[in-house]
């Protein structure tokens, strides 16, 4: 078990953390998250690398944080959003190696989306207000994930989530009443918790909300 407490808010400046080993020839984890059927980690892969299949009836949320992951649909780069409910069927790789960030877990059984993006290719939309863009990921019932871009100087209303918060900041600085957040910091705010974001410096983020709902519920 790590961090399993949904009602704990928890941060974590990843570019801090060590690289594990695991079971798996080749690959190397720093895990943020691991409860029954919940893992959320960074995973590194060597050249050559086949991934494992999520365990059990749980799906798969990854983003790809750097290098190229491959299956037999195509390549996918530096930030490409992929979706892979329990019964899809894939043969991820990576002939170059990479580093993603994956998120395991049982997915409501009517979510049966496959996604794939490539965001680096996609167009933003209007936040709600000046200097915020947002650019849509994936939706079913209350829960949403999207990226968000933060221009310099851009400050947002206090708010509360329903079902939780999850971040992961791509790039730039994140900041709210708690704490300044760099690149690479995973935060995880629990159901009906409230902030009041901004960034100086501007950033981009991938944001989750309304999962993180006790009693909901791996990776190596």
């Amino acid at each position: 078990m790590l961090n399993a407490d949904l009602n704990a808010r928890v941060v974590k400046e990843t570019e801090a953390m060590a690289w594990h080993d695991t079971p798996e020839v080749g690959e190397w984890l720093k895990p943020l998250e691991e409860d029954v059927g919940r893992a959320t980690g960074v995973v590194k892969y060597a050249p050559g690398s086949v991934l494992s299949s999520p365990a059990g009836s749980a799906g798969e949320e990854i983003i790809v944080l750097a290098g190229i992951l491959a299956d037999e649909h195509g390549d996918y780069a530096t930030g490409t959003y992929l979706r892979n409910p329990p019964d899809v069927q894939r043969t991820l790789r990576s002939d170059a190696g990479c580093v993603l960030f994956v998120k395991r877990y049982g997915f409501d059984p009517s979510d049966t989306v496959v996604v794939r993006l490539d965001t680096a290719n996609m167009s933003w939309l209007p936040g709600l207000v000046a200097g915020l863009s947002v650019m849509p990921l994936h939706q079913h019932q209350h829960a949403h994930a999207a990226l968000v871009r933060w221009q310099p100087e851009t400050y947002f209303q206090p708010h509360g989530h329903f079902g939780g918060e999850e971040i992961l900041v791509l790039s730039g600085v994140f900041e709210d009443e708690f704490g300044r957040y760099p690149a690479n910091t995973w935060i995880r705010s629990p159901h009906m918790s409230r902030h009041q974001p901004f960034s100086r410096s501007g950033c981009t983020i991938y944001v989750k909300t309304g999962h993180l709902m006790v009693g909901k519920t791996g990776m190596s």
